[in-house]
C-alpha cells in the first residue's frame, strides 16, 4: 500500500501536520539522532542488516533534513539524505516506525559563468559565486597539469560549465565539472569530462590524477560504484560505495597513493580492512583481504605502488575480490572519476566521439567569452513535497 503524505514547505502547518527543517549537526551519528528524538533504536538501527547500518554512517554535517510531525508533535516521517542519490526514510505505519532507503528525487541543471582573475582561481570563484564547492572542483581538476602560482596573471580569464543538482529548489550535492577553460600567459587551457567519466585536455590526453586506478594489477572490475542500486533479490534500494576487483586469492594489492595507514585489522562486513589517509582529505579503503603484508600496521607511511596485502574473501564476500573505496573528508566518491593509472590518449572511434563532445563545449565556452556571462545566483524556490514508500520528497 502506497502511503502519500503532503509536506508543505511554505507554512508550518497543513491539516495539522508540522514540518521541521534542520541541518545535520557535525559529529552527530544516526544512532544519537534516534536517541535524541526518542525513536526506537533497535527497530531503526540494531535490527537493520549490516549494509543498511553502514549506509547510516554516510550522514554528514550540513545536509538539509526534514521531520514531519502530527498535530500532537509526534514524528510521522523523517527524511535524511545520505548522498545525492539515496536517503533514509523513517515513517510510522500502524503505530510502528519503519526504515527504508529510497532514491532522492532531484533536478540537474547545466550552469556556467565567466570571470576575470584578480587574485587566484580559488579565491575569485568563491568571491564571484559564494561556493567553495565550485572553487574546489575547478582547482582540483587543473592542479596536476597547470602551475597557477607561476603562470597565472591578473586579468586572465576562466570559464566553468558544470552540472548542479537541486533538491526542493536548493543546490544539492557537489557540482560536476563538465568543461572549463583558463587563460594563462595568453594561452587557453581546456579540460573536458568525457563520456567515460574521465577528464581530457584539448588534444584528447587524459588529465593525470594523483592515485592509481587499479590497486590490483590486471584485475577486472566485477562491480562498479553506485549510490543507488535496487537489489534484485532483497528488493530494496542499496548502495555500493566502491569498486570491486575480481582476482585470485593471494593476488598482491598495492597502495593507490602515498599516505599513512590509519587502520589495519578486521572490521565487520569489510573483513580484513586497510585504510590509508592521503593528502587533501582523501582516504582509500581495501576490504576482504586474505592477509596483510608483513610490516603493515597502523601509523606506517606507505608509498604509492607499495604492496600492502593480498586478495581474499573475508567478511561479507561471496568470492575472492578486492573492495576498493575512495573517500574525501569521509564521503564516498566514485574512484573512476578521480583515480587514474597513467595518462591515456584517446584514439580511433573514442577520439572521434570526444572531438564532437569537445566542439560542443568549445562553442559554449566561446559564447561565454564573447558575452562575458557572469555567475547568476539561482533563485530560491519553495517546494511541495510528497512522501511515499516507492519514491521520495519532490
Amino acid at each position: 500500500m502506497i502511503r502519500f503524505f503532503l509536506l508543505l514547505l511554505l507554512t508550518s502547518t497543513l491539516f495539522s501536520a508540522q514540518v521541521e527543517r534542520f541541518r545535520w549537526v557535525k559529529d552527530e551519528t544516526y544512532l544519537i539522532f534516534l536517541q535524541k528524538h526518542n525513536l526506537p533504536t533497535y527497530k531503526l538501527y540494531y535490527a537493520l542488516d549490516k549494509d543498511d547500518q553502514e549506509l547510516t554512517e554516510e550522514m554528514r554535517a550540513g545536509v538539509h533534513c526534514q521531520i514531519l510531525r502530527d498535530d500532537r508533535g509526534e514524528i510521522e516521517q523523517v527524511l535524511l539524505p545520505l548522498n545525492d542519490e539515496l536517503q533514509v526514510h523513517i515513517y510510522r505505519h500502524n503505530g510502528e516506525y519503519n526504515f527504508e532507503a529510497i532514491p532522492v528525487i532531484s533536478q540537474t541543471r547545466t550552469e556556467s559563468f565567466t570571470l576575470t582573475i584578480n587574485n587566484s582561481p580559488y579565491y575569485d570563484i568563491i568571491k564571484e559565486t559564494g561556493s567553495k564547492k565550485l572553487a574546489q572542483i575547478f582547482v582540483s581538476n587543473f592542479k596536476n597539469s597547470l602551475n597557477f602560482k607561476r603562470d597565472l596573471r591578473k586579468g586572465d580569464t576562466l570559464v566553468m560549465i558544470y552540472d548542479q543538482k537541486y533538491r526542493l529548489g536548493r543546490p544539492f550535492s557537489m557540482p560536476i565539472l563538465k568543461s572549463a577553460m583558463i587563460e594563462m600567459r595568453k594561452k587557453k587551457n581546456f579540460i573536458y569530462l568525457n563520456d567515460d567519466e574521465r577528464y581530457y585536455d584539448a588534444k584528447g590526453h587524459e588529465v593525470e590524477g594523483f592515485l592509481l586506478a587499479r590497486p590490483v594489477k590486471g584485475a577486472r572490475i566485477s562491480s562498479y560504484f553506485t549510490k543507488r542500486r535496487f537489489h534484485p533479490i532483497l528488493k530494496k534500494w542499496k548502495a555500493h560505495l566502491g569498486i570491486d576487483y575480481a582476482a585470485r586469492r593471494g593476488t598482491p594489492i598495492i597502495a593507490a597513493g602515498s599516505g599513512t595507514i590509519v587502520h589495519a585489522s578486521r572490521l565487520g562486513s569489510y573483513g580484513n580492512l586497510i585504510k590509508i589517509r592521503h593528502s587533501d582529505g582523501y582516504e582509500t579503503r581495501y576490504a576482504h583481504l586474505k592477509s596483510f603484508r608483513r610490516g603493515i600496521y597502523r601509523g606506517k607511511y606507505v608509498k604509492k605502488g607499495h604492496t600492502i596485502g593480498y586478495v581474499g574473501t573475508t567478511g561479507r564476500s561471496t568470492g575472492p575480490h578486492l573492495h576498493f573505496e575512495l573517500r574525501k573528508y569521509g564521503r564516498a566518491i566514485n574512484p573512476l572519476n578521480v583515480v587514474q593509472v597513467t595518462t591515456k590518449k584517446l584514439k580511433g572511434k573514442e577520439y572521434n566521439a570526444f572531438v564532437k563532445l569537445k566542439e560542443n563545449y568549445d562553442q559554449s565556452i566561446n559564447l561565454h567569452l564573447n558575452n562575458r556571462t557572469k555567475y547568476e545566483k539561482p533563485a530560491k524556490k519553495e517546494s511541495v513535497c510528497y512522501f511515499n514508500n516507492g519514491g521520495s520528497c519532490v
